[in-house]
């Protein structure tokens, strides 16, 4: 009998660190324009992290111009995602921050742990 989880297991990408909610990221992505390629960057917070095998997710939050919140979401094991750079560490104690969709300002800031 054939084991479907290990079939179509994926490789985990090795340019993706350990990440965690409340964590401020960089995230690398390949974008494709007509013939061309490049690398787009997108800094924010993860606020949501779903580790759920192949279909594995993150969620990061940032304020773009005139105070609006871009949410985007990523694919773990996507090819499409060149490396993630985290850039600083913060402690909360909920696994989704959805709170922080109402908050702007210094209210929106979350504390660094420091390790």
């Amino acid at each position: 009998m054939i084991d479907l989880n290990k079939e179509f297991a994926v490789t985990p990408n090795p340019n993706i660190p350990e990440l965690h909610p409340g964590d401020k990221v960089s995230v690398h992505v390949r974008i494709k324009e007509g013939d061309r390629e490049r690398i787009q960057e997108f800094k924010g917070t993860i606020i949501r992290l779903r580790k759920s095998g192949n279909n594995a997710s993150f969620t990061v939050r940032r304020i773009a111009s005139n105070g609006v919140g871009v949410e985007r979401t990523f694919p773990l094991y996507s090819p499409r995602i060149g490396k993630v750079v985290v850039e600083q560490r913060s402690r909360v104690r909920r696994a989704q921050l959805y709170f922080m969709r109402n908050l702007t300002g210094k209210k929106a800031q979350l504390k660094q742990k420091f390790e």
